[in-house]
Parts: structure tokens; C-alpha cells; sequence
């Protein structure tokens, strides 16, 4: 009997935590990597007089020896450029070409917008490459080693695959690995009725979702040529990445391409925008731009609308994978409850403080005051919860936590958002009826935040707000300087354990093996894996339901 608390009762805790409740999918979208360094450690090191050139079904591709220890491919196309009247169009084939391609240099980020969070902008629609990093230097000719295909975060607005250094996974995990791009914002998820006529059954709003597809069928054809076995592929992504690991876990026309999955902090039971829902957002956007009326001319004129224009009149809380097509007909959490989706093993987990990013930049900035002062501790909760208010207080002390904003942090990142433990549990629950499932939750408390709320612009006192175990920080453990000043020694050993739980899990479909403490497979909240430093507690199950106090929340929301 599972001591959590029961399906469907996301929606219950969303409305119960209306004006706490953040938008999800979120951010991870830090600065390019610093240069990889050569030979991680861990794994055999290969290649010494490999060449660097590979045959690919579309042509040859000459890559980079890193430290003559592995090797980095990138900016290979999976797809025609999706420009003129393929912009919004499921991908269509990448054209091949005569002689040797270089592939030292990434490709273009897809159309976005940079931000607080992200420092990237760009305007060009020729986007859709790949990155390969492989340990295996082709000397051997070997073919047999497992791949990861990582789906990048952004909440489906912003990012690209090569941001993210994969040479600690390849090298250490004896792994290869494949970093993508795919459309983003109204580029890969407009959806609008003129639009869906001429795409056909697929429906708008798919692009996004197919470009993932599209280089998953791009490494079934080529990776072999890398090391790679297609038959034994592993996605993996974080925030909107991880989402788009939900997605493609329920989408029909994904069946085939993957054989295990990795969804880092989103909930796959979390539910997207229908069709016509989407489409109602669609219409706006369309006529933010000047394409109105009905018809060809109205797809005409969005095909031909400023890249600038479209970012523009993108809606702030953006938008994401749609519901009603062909390649996601029904939503996720449906697919998954009723076992028709593509059940593959599945690790799912979270970090501890998920919203401590989310929640200051919820807030409108010249209110923040106000949330960090004690003294308003007793009227925020009371605005927030009502008659409920004392109980949160008791539950979420404000001693413990500094301010009321470092407690709405904690409530929303306990429940409320598809980020949430709680929201995290429901899914493990839903999930593990059909397919084996490991679970975990981050819970380093001194990893580099993806935003620093102590330091410029914002100047929080790390008192009033400790941003703890934040959305993302887990991302330096496996992809080495995305972002911060770096690693501890302590946090080196937490990496190391880390990189053997999820390549391990790539080549077997079960990330226990020799050197790494015993991970249970998911049956209830106790089997979830803490990974923590060892000064904190190290890595080892806690009962991430009693800690998030998903108990208090499930008999509140039935009060």
C-alpha cells in the first residue's frame, strides 16, 4: 500500500496553492561550457591515432580529437533548415552533400530571446544540428556503446545542445553522447487552426516534439559510425528537456526510438494545452504580427512574419508540447495511466528546493521587500492560504526558512508546480504500475545556483534567503562548467556517483553497479535516492513524501 498521496491530486494542489503556483519547465539555459578538458578519469580513455573522419548516411563529417582522448562532433544538420514554407512544418529531410563536412564548430541556437536567466539571442532559423562526444575514437571500430541523446532545458523558449560539455559522461561512463537543438517558442509550438489545415494530421504546435524525433531517427541511422549502438539509446533532459522526455514517453510516433528514459525535475504526469486551446493562444499571436483572417494567406503570412516579430508577440509564460495531434494525441498522464505509452525504464526525480529560483522572479520586484521581512510573515501566509495560514506557519516555521518569501519557496517547491516533490511522488506512483522506475531527489544544499539572488541585481541577504538545493544545480554535476565557480572535492565524489548512476542505467537499465551505493527500485516514497555530499548525509533513500510534507498537503486539500 503507497503511503502517497493519490493520482490527480496535482489539480487539487494547484488550485490549493494558487498565487504560490509557478510556471514550470523553466530555465537551465546557462552560458556556453568552458572548454572541455581532456581525459575525466573513470573510463578507458581510446583513439590515440583514430581518424577524424566519419561516414554518416548524408556525407562525411571531420571532427575534433580533444587531448587525443575523445572526440567532439558538431554542428551535424539532422534536418533541412526549417525556413520559408518549412518554418512551423513537421522536419524535413536534411540534404546530403559531396566532400567533407567540418564539424569543429556548433551550429546556430534556434530563434530566441535573452533574458536574466539566458544569454543567448538569436534570429536564425537554421538551427536544427546535432553535437556528438564519443570515447570510443573508432580505432577499434567499436559499435557497441550505449548513447544518450540530451534534450536541453529552457522552458521551451531558450537553449541549445552545445552549451552542455559531455565529456564527463562519455569519458567516465564509457557512453556516447548526442546534445540537439529543436525549435523553440513560436518557432517549434504555434499552434493555429490555418496552421494545423496545412501541417495535417500531426497538427501545429508539434514542430518542437518532431525536431526531437527527428534526431532520434538521425542517431538510429548514424551513430554506429560513432561508436554508438542504436540499439541501445537512452534520452535524457532537465526542466523543458525532461518534459520533453514525458512527452516523447507518451507520443505514438516515438515508439521504436529510444529504449530508456531520463526525466530530470519535471512531472510526466503533468498535463499540457490542448489543441484548440493552444490554437486560441495562436489566433493572438497571429494577429500580434498582422496575419488575420482565415486560410492559405493567414499560413502564407506567418511563414513570411519577422523572426523578431514572431519572438515579440510570443506570450511571456510561453507555451508548450499540444495535445490532439497525431504524434501526442492524448496527454501524458492519460497515456501513462492507462499503459499505453512507451514503456521503457525510467529514472524521475527532482531537487529539494526546486522553486527558490522561481519564486523571487514571480514576484514583482518592487514587492520583494516587503516578502523578506519577518515582520510580514503572519499577513503574506494569511493573503496565500486563508483560514489555512496558521497550519503552514506551524508546518514551514519562519525560523527555519528566514522570510515569507523563503517559505512560499518551500511550499511551492513541496507542492504546487510540475517541479514539486509532491507533483514528483504522483508521477513515480503513476509510472512505476507499468515499468520499472528508479527515483531521485538532489538535495546538495551548497550547489551553484543557476541564479544567485545574494548578488547583483537582486542583493537578497543569504539569510532571509538561503536558495539551497535550486532548480538545475544538479546540471554541473554531469555536464562540467555550465555554470558557478566549479566543484568541491566533496562534490567531485557526488558527480562521480552521479555520472555511474546514469550511465550505468544507459547501458543496462539499472543504474545500480560496482562503486555506488545500492539504489532501490521505485515502490514507495521511502525507495527515493538522496544524493547529497557526505558531509550532509550522502547518497542513500529518504522519504521525500514526509519530507515535503506531501501528508499535510493531501488532508488540506480534502479539508
Amino acid at each position: 500500500m503507497h503511503s502517497s498521496p493519490p493520482r490527480r491530486l496535482r489539480r487539487t494542489l494547484l488550485a490549493l496553492g494558487a498565487g504560490i503556483a509557478l510556471t514550470a519547465g523553466a530555465l537551465a539555459t546557462a552560458g556556453p561550457a568552458a572548454a572541455a578538458p581532456g581525459g575525466n578519469g573513470g573510463g578507458p580513455a581510446y583513439g590515440a591515432q583514430a581518424p577524424k573522419v566519419v561516414d554518416t548516411a548524408d556525407g562525411k563529417l571531420r571532427g575534433e580529437a580533444v587531448d587525443r582522448a575523445y572526440r567532439v562532433f558538431e554542428g551535424i544538420p539532422f534536418a533541412a533548415p526549417p525556413v520559408g514554407d518549412l518554418r512551423f512544418r513537421p522536419p524535413a529531410p536534411v540534404e546530403p552533400w559531396r566532400g567533407v563536412r567540418d564539424a569543429t564548430q556548433p551550429g546556430s541556437p534556434c530563434p530566441q530571446v535573452s533574458s536574466l536567466t539566458n544569454p543567448t539571442s538569436s534570429t536564425n532559423e537554421d538551427c536544427l544540428y546535432l553535437n556528438v562526444t564519443t570515447p570510443a575514437g573508432l580505432d577499434a571500430a567499436r559499435s557497441d556503446l550505449p548513447v544518450m541523446v540530451w534534450i536541453h532545458g529552457g522552458s521551451w523558449r531558450t537553449g541549445s545542445g552545445d552549451r552542455y560539455d559531455a565529456s564527463k559522461l562519455a569519458l567516465e561512463g564509457d557512453v556516447v553522447v548526442v546534445t540537439v537543438n529543436y525549435r523553440l517558442g513560436p518557432f517549434g509550438f504555434l499552434a493555429q487552426d490555418d496552421l494545423s489545415a496545412a501541417v495535417g494530421s500531426a497538427g501545429s504546435g508539434s514542430a518542437g516534439l518532431l525536431d526531437q524525433q527527428a534526431a532520434l531517427r538521425w542517431v538510429e541511422r548514424n551513430i554506429e559510425a560513432f561508436g554508438g549502438d542504436e540499439r541501445n539509446v537512452t534520452i535524457f533532459g532537465e526542466s523543458a528537456g525532461a518534459s520533453s522526455v514525458c512527452a516523447q514517453l507518451a507520443s505514438p510516433t516515438a515508439r521504436g526510438l529510444f529504449d530508456k528514459a531520463i526525466a530530470q525535475s519535471y512531472s510526466c504526469t503533468t498535463e499540457y494545452a490542448t489543441l484548440d486551446e493552444a490554437a486560441a493562444v495562436g489566433d493572438t499571436v497571429a494577429a500580434a504580427v498582422g496575419c488575420t483572417g482565415d486560410g492559405p494567406a493567414v499560413v502564407d503570412c506567418l511563414e513570411a512574419a519577422p523572426v523578431p516579430s514572431l519572438l515579440g508577440a510570443w506570450p511571456a509564460g510561453g507555451g508548450s508540447f499540444v495535445v490532439g495531434g497525431s504524434s501526442l494525441p492524448v496527454q501524458p498522464a492519460d497515456a501513462i495511466a492507462s499503459g499505453t505509452w512507451n514503456r521503457v525504464p525510467v529514472v524521475h526525480g527532482n531537487l529539494q528546493d526546486e522553486n527558490t529560483l522561481f519564486t523571487p522572479l514571480s514576484i514583482p520586484s518592487a514587492q520583494l521587500p516587503r516578502f523578506l521581512d519577518p515582520a510580514n510573515h503572519d499577513a503574506i501566509l494569511a493573503e496565500r492560504f486563508g483560514a489555512a495560514a496558521p497550519a503552514v506557519a506551524q508546518r514551514y516555521p519562519l525560523a527555519e526558512y528566514g522570510s515569507p518569501l523563503r517559505v512560499l519557496a518551500a511550499v511551492a517547491s513541496d507542492t504546487g508546480s510540475a517541479l514539486s516533490t509532491c507533483q514528483h511522488v504522483d508521477a513515480h506512483e503513476t509510472l512505476e504500475e507499468t515499468t520499472p522506475v528508479w527515483a531521485y531527489q538532489f538535495r546538495d544544499q551548497g550547489a551553484d545556483p543557476l541564479l544567485e539572488f545574494s548578488g547583483p541585481p537582486f542583493g537578497f541577504p543569504q539569510a532571509l534567503y538561503p536558495e539551497g538545493a535550486q532548480h538545475a544545480g544538479e546540471l554541473p554535476y554531469l555536464f562540467p562548467g555550465l555554470f558557478g565557480d566549479g566543484l568541491t572535492a566533496e562534490q567531485q565524489q557526488l558527480a562521480t556517483t552521479m555520472v555511474r548512476y546514469w550511465t550505468t542505467f544507459a547501458a543496462t537499465g539499472d543504474p545500480n553497479g560496482r562503486g555506488v551505493p545500492t539504489w532501490h527500485r521505485y515502490a514507495d516514497p521511502s525507495d527515493v535516492q538522496g544524493l547529497d555530499v557526505a558531509s550532509a548525509g550522502g547518497v542513500g533513500p529518504v522519504d521525500v513524501a514526509a519530507d515535503a510534507n506531501c501528508a499535510f498537503w493531501t488532508a488540506l486539500a480534502g479539508a
